[in-house]
């Protein structure tokens, strides 16, 4: 169960990131209620808010191996941007 639900973040981030919104508070104890950052998160950094989310609910800094999980995550999210103007080009 722990592998599927990992798999539907990674493949379904925002659709992660609504679910979490409604069903519970995870998001707003990340954010402080912050909508701004919550909704440009959603938005362009999906997989980034999540992994950020996730490192402040369980206490971690955000440094050493912690950010760079944080790093891979904008990496990931970034490489969705980027690879449909490859296609584009050809």
């Amino acid at each position: 169960m722990p592998c599927f639900l990992l798999l539907v973040i990674l493949l379904f981030p925002r659709v992660a990131l609504i679910l979490m919104w409604f069903f519970s508070n995870y998001l707003q104890r990340a954010f402080h209620s912050n909508l701004l950052v919550l909704i440009l998160g959603f938005l362009f950094l999906p997989l980034t808010t999540i992994v950020y989310a996730w490192e402040l609910n369980n206490h971690m800094p955000t440094e050493g191996i912690n950010l760079l999980w944080l790093l891979i995550a904008v990496i990931i999210d970034l490489g969705g941007w980027g690879g449909g103007a490859r296609h584009k080009s050809k």
